[in-house]
């Protein structure tokens, strides 16, 4: 996906949704660019809150904005579950952004990149298709001729680095899992302001 210059759209955003942002001395130009802007501009409206926070969310995840929608009507559509549930849950349980959580890549856009190169099987097949939907019980695990793959040096430290999350269950050493449960925002925080997301586009 497209994006522009990572530093200017973090700070348009308000958030650090690169990975590359994600630097003390970004904060502090983002805050002084923030204290420049005070006084020189009106009270935000809803309207313009609410596509803040739909674009935090989408740049985030690295969607474009066609399938960041489809997400949303999707949500929009569930049954039995409320949107913002279901709509956390389609973010959430791709399989570029599980294999970020896991740690087998540093940022998500590596991740996308990881299961695009035929590193990473589900149900014991290699995917190469980084939007796949998981669901629970899926198995997950790193192909054997990839384990000792470049991208995955310093896998066990990053691994130790980051809490897995309660509905990920993950063996370091076999490099293989599964998807125990539903994500919550309880269990993996939102990007954003999701309730936000859906008000933007049902205005």
């Amino acid at each position: 996906m497209k994006t522009g210059p990572r530093y200017k759209i973090a700070k348009r955003l308000g958030t650090s949704v690169f990975e590359k942002a994600q630097t003390q001395k970004f904060a502090l130009s983002a805050d002084r660019s923030a204290k420049n802007k005070r006084g020189g501009r009106g009270r935000q409206s809803e309207y313009g809150k609410q596509m803040l926070e739909k674009q935090k969310v989408r740049v985030t995840y690295g969607l474009p904005e066609r399938q960041f929608r489809n997400y949303v009507r999707k949500a929009l559509e569930a049954q039995n579950v409320k949107p913002v549930e279901r709509l956390h849950e389609l973010l959430e349980l791709r399989l570029d952004n599980v294999v970020w959580r896991l740690g087998l890549a540093s940022t998500r856009r590596g991740a996308r990149q990881m299961v695009a190169h035929g590193h990473v099987l589900v149900g014991g097949k290699k995917m190469r298709v980084p939007s796949h939907l998981l669901s629970v019980g899926d198995l997950i695990a790193v192909r054997d001729g990839s384990k000792g793959h470049g991208v995955l040096i310093g896998f066990a430290e990053r691994f130790l680095e980051r809490p897995l999350p309660s509905w990920l269950s993950w063996n370091p050493k076999s490099m293989e899992g599964s998807v125990t449960e539903r994500p919550t925002a309880a269990s993996a925080d939102p990007a954003g302001d999701l309730i936000a997301v859906l008000s933007f586009y049902t205005r």
